[in-house]
């Protein structure tokens, strides 16, 4: 990686010598002065990490002057503690590490998000055993196949047998700030299973739990479900599919089906190198946006070149076969039974890439309903929170110059929004509860477990009102 890196630059640079005695091409003609050209970004082995793969293996971050090694970190916790310390300029980070950061929760530290990289892209899965299990629960098609969605309410049955029988349903998410622990809990409590709170004293997740969530990192998922130490997951791709191949689970629902075209990572960097580099803030967001682009457009027509560059070692090191059940618009579910699921990965469509401020509530919402915020908060308090964090402002201004040199349309932003997205409808979430990030305590009261109003988790207990 570092030769081609410093190939690369090389020729950026006799490029760039080249023009000055021709007229500049309008690319160089824009090229921001960047106060940070050599840059390092992190990421963890999954294929949301797409845009900076595709940003530096197609040389947008080079024609925006940038020169960035990409390295892959062993765990999300590490991978934001580079980003902290400044071993890393910026990383591919879940959604509520900047957020859980920023007010406190676990490691504290102002970080910001100029760019949200997809939407959808997770799936929960079950082992054998349990599918088994679920099968008397679920409804079917009339051609035999299971009926999808496929809800919670199959799988309680078979928790409570596990409850009865003294023994641990034990399943697995990716971090405790993740959208795979939010959309499991999401899932499990729509099914009236209680997936547990968190308390100050106590940051398990598991006070008063049916079922007990927790950590696995994402590649390692397979493998502790089959070993039989957790009986499900929810995680990122490709390590749902990798079930399927390996023969040893079934994903039984993905995050299209829990809340549809719901937010996933966002690129993260510290609130203090947006403002010592707001050039270079601007030029990498600028690569990113394009690469978003190139992933989607055409209808995914660059999807198969996407799946070969991801499944290099470097990226996902994962089987071309694999990524591809998922990345190309299809989603398999028991072995042969392959589904058309178009919008499964989406990185440009749907205004996929703007920072929305109701995204960002929308996981503040989820940490107050299982404890992580631990007391009650004002309507107004998250929309701070969201307005310190996710910055539409620098999103915008860097959309408005790839506009202008040609690489994008106007049509592909929304310029007039406030930055909260139109309400989610009930139809599209399992639960049928609708959610606008403008009333988040009236949404937080709305959902049948969790706390609610003025709430707290006491020991073992929830007390107050």
């Amino acid at each position: 990686m570092e030769t081609l890196k410093f190939t690369r630059r090389t020729a950026l640079a006799t490029l760039m010598a080249a023009t000055a005695i021709v007229p500049a091409t309008p690319a160089l003609a824009e090229m921001l002065d960047v106060e940070k050209d050599e840059l390092t970004f992190g990421f963890i082995k999954l294929t949301d990490m797409a845009p900076l793969a595709v940003a530096y293996e197609l040389g947008y971050f080079e024609e925006e002057g940038l020169f960035v090694t990409l390295e892959p970190q062993a765990n999300w916790k590490v991978l934001l503690d580079r980003v902290i310390t400044g071993e890393l300029d910026g990383a591919h980070m879940l959604a509520g590490q900047p957020i859980a950061a920023t007010i406190g929760f676990g490691t504290k530290a102002h970080i910001v998000t100029p760019f949200s990289m997809d939407l959808n892209g997770n799936g929960i899965t079950v082992s054998n055993e349990i599918w088994e299990m679920m099968k008397p629960h679920i409804e079917y098609q009339d051609d035999g196949k299971p009926a999808h969605p496929i809800k919670a309410s199959a799988l309680k049955p078979v928790v409570d047998q596990f409850i009865d029988e003294g023994k641990p349903f034990n399943m697995g998410m990716v971090f405790p700030v993740s959208t795979h622990n939010y959309e499991l809990r999401y899932w499990l409590a729509s099914g009236d299973i209680h997936p547990g709170f968190y308390s100050e004293t106590d940051i398990s997740g598991q006070i008063q739990a049916d079922a007990l969530l927790s950590v696995t990192p994402p590649p390692q998922m397979p493998a502790t479900l089959e070993a039989g130490t957790i009986y499900g997951y929810c995680v990122g791709e490709p390590w749902n599919q990798a079930a399927v191949f390996k023969g040893i689970g079934v994903p039984v629902v993905t995050d299209y089906e829990i809340w549809k075209n719901n937010p996933e990572k966002v690129f993260g960097l510290t609130k203090e190198f947006t403002e010592e580099y707001p050039n270079t803030t601007l030029a990498l967001t600028k690569a990113l946006i394009r690469a978003a682009k190139w992933l989607d457009e055409n209808n995914n027509a660059n999807r198969m070149e996407a799946v070969e560059i991801l499944s290099r070692s470097e990226y996902v090191g994962a089987d071309a076969e694999v990524i591809a059940n998922s990345m190309t618009g299809t989603f398999e579910y028991e072995k042969g039974d392959k589904r058309d699921v178009p919008d499964f990965n989406v990185f440009y469509r749907y205004f996929a890439t703007y920072p929305y401020y109701s995204d960002a509530v929308w996981y503040l919402t989820q940490m107050r309903r299982w404890g992580q915020i631990g007391e009650h908060k004002p309507d107004s308090w998250y929309d701070e929170v969201a307005k310190s964090v996710y910055q539409p402002d620098i999103y915008l201004k860097a959309a408005r110059m790839l506009v202008e040199e040609g690489h994008v349309a106007e049509a592909d932003f929304p310029w007039d929004t406030d930055g909260y997205r139109a309400p989610t409808p009930a139809g599209d979430i399992i639960d049928g509860i609708p959610y606008d990030g403008k009333q988040p305590n009236a949404y937080i009261d709305s959902l049948p477990i969790g706390l609610k109003g003025k709430q707290v988790v006491d020991g073992n207990e929830v007390v107050g009102g």
